[in-house]
């Protein structure tokens, strides 16, 4: 008996320690912030985590712009999450410290949970290999590549037109979810420009397409259920395997078709399509007509003395087809929701789209789209007031000093691009749709780290003029032949900023034929 007293009062001792040692390093790290502003530390302990688990994703939205408006003369604040401390800066003068820093380029921890499906590739790396996969991967966005994918992105957003017109001819007056026929578009486009094959999207629902779809939903699911991010234990669960039954089709997928476009450039052989011959999956037809991504990722691969293995070539195109179809769709789905409210300013494009191409259907080419000054305009606006790229998040690997504070290394620190573009003390009236912001004559005393949509500095997005001329590209089609009406106003409509920042519901539209 006394044998088990003394065990029972050896383990209280030993957990009255441990409380106590954690609250002592709490108290000790919480006193290492204690000059910074604090938004909301909730618990001594747990900080705001129960908080904010318990919020939709929207409502956690609207969290995040609230903090704005509580510090945004400060730009800075803390938020507890558990008992780390999270930073978030989004003052243009930290964000340019931040960005502009060829050392402290480690994203955050929570990127860590794309690696099971995007392994090392561009958006997950870091260090060296970062630099090297950076350096790899440049050239194949050059300027001249990208007009010869203007005619895959032309053809695809002709396909989109038809699928408009199906639409309305069952009913007209009925409006139309934007978001995915634009979604399915850039599942088209991408597809055939990084991988040269063509899935149809826009006709089909295949099985790559739905796990492609269902990626970011349970993706996003995982990162606000903190328990999730624990591998062994939320893989062992049924929403863990079902999300890594989806990363097995969207891996099989890509191996196939690397494997097929080796096999292609050995042989060498001209041909004008090859039909895949496996029955478990589909990758629907390879054409040869102009080098797409993967051929370009291929002959760089070849010239330099540390070639990416076989897993980091498909990580690489894995993460191409996620930030190249997502974060593209979304953007364009939002120009057309802001202009179906903001009729005056839908007006000027039309205006401007008669003055280019005239009463003509002639195809958009280059040419054309350096003279849509008004149109890149309206693009910019809706980057500045949605941006896909909405939160960026890193690790920081020196010490940082801004001001009157100083972060530590290892500090997490979150760049919330949608905050600065939304902060009053730079963009008055934030929500006001107004194009002309970006007038050379209205942005030059502006910060260049206030509108960073693509983020900046050495991490900056390596696909954002291939991104810019995809828009453009759809929007003038679509815009060449309707008028928009949006059923929502901005102040009605939920959206869910994570990785990137997309619709929380249908985004219903009015389609009017212009003739």
């Amino acid at each position: 008996m006394d044998l088990i007293f003394l065990i029972l009062c050896t383990l209280c001792i030993i957990v009255i320690f441990a409380i106590l040692s954690l609250v002592y390093e709490q108290y000790v790290t919480r006193q290492k912030f204690k000059n910074f502003p604090q938004i909301d530390e909730g618990s001594f302990i747990i900080g705001s985590t129960f908080e904010l688990i318990k919020q939709s994703p929207y409502e956690r939205t609207k969290w995040m712009i609230s903090c704005m408006e509580k510090t945004r003369k400060e730009g800075i604040f803390v938020q507890w999450f558990g008992t780390m401390p999270i930073v978030w800066m989004f003052k243009p003068e930290y964000l340019e410290h931040i960005l502009h820093s060829t050392v402290n380029i480690t994203k955050g921890d929570d990127y860590d949970l794309l690696k099971p499906w995007l392994g090392n590739g561009l958006l997950t790396s870091t260090g060296q290999q970062w630099f090297h996969d950076r350096k790899l991967i440049g050239p194949t966005f050059h300027f001249t590549i990208l007009d010869q994918f203007a005619v895959t992105q032309f053809e695809k957003a002709e396909i989109l037109l038809k699928c408009i017109e199906k639409k309305r001819e069952k009913n007209p007056e009925k409006p139309i979810d934007a978001c995915p026929l634009l979604t399915n578009v850039a599942l088209d486009i991408i597809c055939e420009t990084a991988m040269g094959v063509d899935i149809h999207a826009q006709e089909n629902e295949t099985e790559y397409t739905l796990a492609l779809q269902e990626m970011s939903d349970l993706t996003l699911d995982r990162f606000f259920t903190p328990w999730y991010w624990i591998d062994w234990l939320y893989f062992s669960l049924p929403v863990g395997k079902k999300l890594k039954s989806k990363i097995d089709i969207l891996h099989k997928f890509t191996t196939e078709v690397i494997n097929k476009k080796r096999a292609e450039r050995q042989s060498q052989s001209d041909y004008t399509e090859v039909k895949n011959v496996d029955d478990d999956i589909d990758i629907g037809t390879v054409r040869r007509r102009e080098k797409q991504f993967l051929d370009l990722l291929l002959d760089q691969n070849k010239e330099t003395d540390t070639p990416f293995t076989d897993d980091e070539l498909r990580s690489q195109v894995d993460t191409l087809m996620f930030a190249g179809h997502d974060t593209t769709s979304y953007a364009m789905t939002w120009v057309l929701f802001l202009l179906g409210n903001n009729f005056e300013q839908q007006e000027k494009v039309h205006k401007e789209l008669k003055e280019v191409f005239g009463d003509s259907d002639t195809p958009i080419n280059a040419k054309d789209l350096s003279k849509l000054k008004y149109l890149d305009r309206v693009i910019k606006e809706t980057l500045r007031i949605f941006p896909s790229a909405a939160i960026i998040s890193r690790k920081l690997v020196e010490d940082v000093k801004l001001d009157k504070y100083t972060l530590a290394k290892d500090t997490t620190v979150i760049l919330p691009i949608l905050m600065t573009h939304r902060n009053p003390e730079i963009w008055p009236d934030p929500l006001k749709f107004d194009p002309d912001r970006f007038l050379p004559e209205n942005s030059k005393d502006r910060n260049p780290y206030a509108y960073v949509p693509f983020s900046a500095g050495p991490r900056n997005c390596v696909g954002q003029k291939f991104a810019l001329q995809e828009q453009k590209i759809i929007l003038t089609t679509i815009l060449r032949k309707y008028k928009v009406k949006s059923v929502k106003t901005i102040d009605m409509v939920k959206y869910v900023a994570s990785v990137v920042l997309r619709p929380d519901e249908e985004i219903l539209i009015h389609f009017t034929p212009k003739k």
